[in-house]
């Protein structure tokens, strides 16, 4: 089999393995108070350039959006974000069963328009009824988006000053931070990640770790008793450690980053290998995932050659649109085996 379905179907990279292993017989406080952690926490400072940076570890993605979401909004607010966001498609109503309303509005190659949430929040405050409506009261994003593609600059930032203007915080998921961080054609950083967002969070899970990921409040503004609230959540993990450590590893020796610029070489020698074999591309991403339209035989094919992609939607009754993605974990054996089965 080849393994082209997701970044996550490997286990854990051997340097995270080495570290909870050679850390595995340590006596360390719980709950993300180990030294690990604190040691983690203050290498993501560094690398944000945010020193005033708040930042708890949590295990998984689905689990991060609802913890931040719930503790950001109040009872009668609601999180707009992509029709496409994976928050209101792939997440099984997570953040409704908080008790929040998805708001969302038309997305752009998966991505929110500043346009569209000015413009969604210009028609809330002008409705007569709005004290029978859910308040729109934060945004959501995620880089990369689920299609692969990524934000510039000047997008976040014009995202960021609708946010600033209606005083809303906007969250950036940064579920798979390292891929968006080491593709070549984007213009965005850590540190201007940090600066532009109120909250992000930095992958561990799709990016080699066992599982994790890191949430970074940026402008002092964790919300009160946060570690009570993640744990009304059931997230609080005792072995605080398990994360930590990882983290603590991802941002040693640029580790996060090497991993992230790994996956985009394997994913442009994917894109070669499918121009060359003549595939459609639905979407041609400049992060790890692509995207391709398929004839329902070409589909019967591939399963039967025994490559492994992600279903994603069906196109209309003869086409569907599948996704093959690179990881930290993809070889090149695997690439040659591929372009081989092709």
């Amino acid at each position: 089999m080849l393994h082209f379905e997701n970044d996550y179907n490997k286990g854990a990279h051997p340097a995270l393995l080495e570290a909870l292993v050679s850390t595995n017989d340590l006596g360390l406080s719980g709950y993300g108070t180990d030294e690990y952690s604190h040691r983690a926490s203050e290498k993501i400072r560094q690398a944000t350039m945010c020193p005033q940076a708040e930042i708890t570890f949590l295990t998984g993605g689905t689990q991060t959006n609802q913890v931040v979401i719930d503790a950001l909004l109040a009872s009668y607010e609601g999180v707009i974000a992509a029709d496409t966001g994976h928050i209101a498609v792939h997440e099984a109503g997570a953040i409704e069963f908080s008790g929040h309303k998805v708001l969302t509005v038309p997305h752009q190659n998966g991505k929110v328009q500043a346009s569209a949430v000015r413009h969604l929040l210009e028609s809330f405050y002008a409705d007569a009824n709005q004290e029978h409506m859910v308040l729109p009261g934060m945004v959501y994003i995620s880089h990369p988006t689920e299609y692969g593609t990524l934000y510039s600059k000047e997008e976040l930032t014009d995202l960021a000053t609708v946010c600033k203007d209606y005083q809303i915080p906007l969250f950036l998921d940064g579920a798979r931070l390292g891929y968006g961080l080491a593709a070549r054609s984007t213009d965005l950083d850590l540190p201007t990640i940090a600066e532009l967002t109120d909250v992000f969070s930095i992958g561990g899970t799709k990016m080699g770790a066992l599982m994790g990921e890191a949430v970074v409040f940026t402008k002092m503004n964790q919300p009160k008793r946060f570690t009570t609230i993640v744990k009304q959540h059931g997230a609080l993990l005792a072995k605080g450690r398990l994360t930590g450590v990882q983290f603590d590893r991802f941002f040693t020796d640029d580790l996060y980053v090497q991993l992230g610029t790994h996956a985009i070489e394997m994913a442009e020698q994917l894109i070669v290998l499918l121009e060359e074999k003549n595939y459609r591309f639905y979407l041609k991403s400049p992060t790890n995932q692509q995207f391709l339209l398929v004839t329902n035989e070409e589909m019967g094919r591939l399963d039967k050659a025994g490559i492994c992609y992600g279903f994603w939607e069906k196109y209309d009754d003869t086409d569907t649109i599948i996704r093959l993605a690179t990881s930290w974990s993809t070889t090149q054996e695997d690439i040659n085996a591929l372009a081989q089965v092709l």
